[in-house]
């Protein structure tokens, strides 16, 4: 018996409401332009400089702890983080972060003697055998680096749903991609979570997601194209939709499912990364359904009708993927 989320069959049409939903979707993204040039992103230590220090202790590391520790120094943006070291392995090694004080490269040295004494009052077994700071000029590097991977996987997209099918297909996935990671960054600022480099790799795996699942509804668009050369544009994308939807429901859902498990139980380190990963797959879903169609249908495809029409696909190409 097989569970099915969808319904067989189904004629949903998704144009119905096309210039609803565009036209929501252009306005959400012009907002996001807007919150990100007026308030700004919360930047982590990542993105904004401030001192790393390394303690080793004889004890397993209890990050609650340090944390708890730390707390009274009112130091801001505080990172921990257990790490192994495979030169010692005797040793409970953890990595702490913290932000930079009224804008200074690196928090000073009484603060530092300060930070010691409270993690020893924690652990009495703790070393601290390195102390490092980043200041403003390799954080400023990190931000220009962030946007180019960014900007460089978009890219890399467009190159490749141009090889794969045709230009019209690359222009539409490329701008349901814009559309995603332009959204991400708009909630971002909205609600000021802190945006680090785990961050930018949310909305790179981000766009690896959605550009799966446009992929999944273009390549039944093709086959549907070889199949019904007659057939309008609008009739075609809607049919190729609803035929890949169960697939595009299931993934979605089985993923989300996971993700709110990790955003619930896998604790402060990891919620923003889980929570960019919650939200750009529900844009993602929404824009390879709603956006990177509608793009498809308004640039047109052009079909050749002179050749004979023939069954597409495969033994396997009923199967949802």
């Amino acid at each position: 018996m097989r569970l099915r989320l969808v319904p067989d069959d189904t004629k949903i049409d998704f144009f119905r409401l096309k210039f609803f939903t565009f036209g929501a979707s252009v306005l959400a993204m012009i907002a996001s332009v807007v919150l990100f040039l007026s308030v700004g992103l919360n930047y982590g230590i990542d993105f904004k400089g401030g001192t790393t220090i390394r303690t080793d202790s004889e004890v397993a590391v209890d990050i609650g702890a340090y944390r708890d520790a730390l707390s009274p120094l009112g130091l801001g943006d505080i990172s921990i983080t257990e790490v192994t070291d495979p030169t010692r392995p005797d040793l409970h090694v953890a990595q702490i972060r913290i932000q930079a004080q009224d804008g200074d490269q690196a928090i000073t040295n009484d603060t530092i003697t300060e930070v010691k004494a409270a993690l020893n009052a924690a652990d009495s077994t703790m070393t601290f055998p390195s102390v490092e700071s980043v200041g403003p000029k390799v954080s400023g590097e990190l931000v220009w680096t962030a946007v180019e991977a960014v900007v460089l996987s978009v890219l890399a997209v467009l190159f490749y749903i141009w090889l794969r099918f045709e230009w019209q297909f690359s222009v539409g996935a490329v701008i349901a991609l814009v559309h995603d990671v332009t959204l991400t960054i708009g909630v971002f600022s909205l609600l000021q979570i802190k945006f680090d480099l785990a961050i930018i790799a949310a909305l790179l795996t981000i766009v690896g997601y959605s550009l799966n699942d446009t992929v999944v509804v273009f390549d039944r668009v093709r086959e549907n194209l070889r199949k019904f050369k007659t057939t309008p544009l609008k009739e075609v994308l809607n049919l190729s939709i609803n035929e890949t939807l169960s697939r595009t429901v299931m993934t979605s859902l089985t993923t989300l499912i996971a993700l709110f498990a990790l955003f619930v139980l896998g604790g402060d380190v990891i919620r923003g990364f889980v929570f960019a990963m919650i939200w750009g797959i529900i844009v993602g879903t929404y824009s390879s359904v709603f956006i990177a169609s509608t793009i498809l249908l308004r640039l047109d495809v052009t079909r050749d009708t002179s050749k004979p029409t023939k069954t597409s696909g495969n033994q396997f190409a009923n199967i949802d993927a």
